[in-house]
């Protein structure tokens, strides 16, 4: 199984430029002086979430006349905006397979790019992508299981360890696993002493229970991950994305949907930032999990703003 390197996210960076928006590292004044915190707002991208970073760099990578035959994905709804955005971007046809689950504000999006949308129950996601994409003769772009994927997500990791190079820590949302497996290669690489610390939902912990043990778990089925309201965090990693997490992560922190639930509004308020609940957990942990984190610079990666009107009012207006 061939890893990612430095030098594929270094190449994906220079493909993906005229696209992505290069995140800046935002200071937190509120932040415990031990630990000084910057906020990586991929929550900013042209699709809301850094999953433009991955579905447009494999798109990009495909040959012409293999792209022109048009591209399926499979998603929760982040990857699916990008991956349809990416299509428009490269003039191409785009069908993507949903969970009956996902927020309608990501389907919503996702048919704006012009996407062909179809809906599934969570089990099926993968299988309908994978008959559609033989059907039509289409190309899979799936969510993290892809080298060009994870590439293109390590540009996150890239940009951190060039504008912030003596960085300590940083805290990373943890699904399927390829924004940590590219942010892992691209810190580990460039600044390796720092530690790279993932984060997920208590109600999801199946790549927290694996890299304890050290293979991937069977034991969360999709029906328990999809407990938790980071619904972008549903996913289980695959063999591709645990081998770089065994290899590079340090560690994965969990929080409850009590601490994920208090982040979203907290960020709102004190950053001026809307994460949706998956792209809040980093700033969960770091408000609530203190002594599993250790001192020094911080960056805590915001991976997504999309989420739907009533929840964000919920949360900004469920506080004490």
């Amino acid at each position: 199984m061939r890893l990612v390197t430095i030098s594929d996210i270094r190449a994906a960076a220079d493909l993906l430029a005229p696209a992505v928006l290069r995140t800046p590292l935002l200071p937190c004044a509120w932040a415990d002086a031990d630990r000084p915190l910057w906020l990586k707002p991929e929550n900013l991208q042209p699709v809301g979430a850094f999953k433009i970073r991955g579905a447009f760099h494999a798109i990009a990578k495909l040959p012409e006349d293999v792209r022109a035959l048009g591209v399926v994905a499979y998603s929760s709804g982040n990857h699916a905006q990008a991956v349809a955005y990416a299509a428009k971007l490269f003039g191409v046809p785009a069908v993507i397979v949903v969970p009956d689950n996902t927020p309608q504000v990501k389907i919503d999006a996702t048919l704006g790019h012009g996407a062909e949308v179809h809906t599934v129950p969570m089990t099926e996601r993968e299988s309908r992508a994978r008959y559609l994409s033989h059907q039509r003769g289409s190309t899979l772009i799936p969510p993290f299981d892809h080298v060009d994927v994870i590439a293109g997500q390590g540009t996150v990791g890239l940009e951190i360890a060039e504008d912030l190079p003596d960085v300590h820590t940083v805290l990373v949302p943890v699904s399927g696993g390829g924004l940590i497996s590219g942010v892992a290669v691209a810190i580990k690489a460039l600044c390796p002493d720092a530690r790279v610390i993932g984060v997920e939902p208590a109600l999801a912990a199946d790549a927290a229970e694996s890299l304890r043990a050290g293979r991937r778990s069977s034991s969360w089925s999709p029906a328990l991950r999809a407990r938790t309201i980071a619904d972008g965090l549903r996913a289980e990693p695959s063999e591709l994305t645990f081998a770089h997490m065994r290899e590079l992560v340090d560690g994965i922190v969990t929080v409850s949907e009590s601490d994920i639930r208090a982040a979203v509004p907290w960020l709102a308020h004190n950053s001026r930032l809307i994460a949706e609940p998956s792209g809040a957990v980093t700033v969960a942990a770091y408000l609530n999990h203190q002594d599993e984190l250790p001192p020094g610079k911080t960056v805590a990666i915001i991976s997504g703003g999309n989420l739907d009107p009533a929840l964000l009012n919920e949360l900004l207006t469920d506080q004490p």
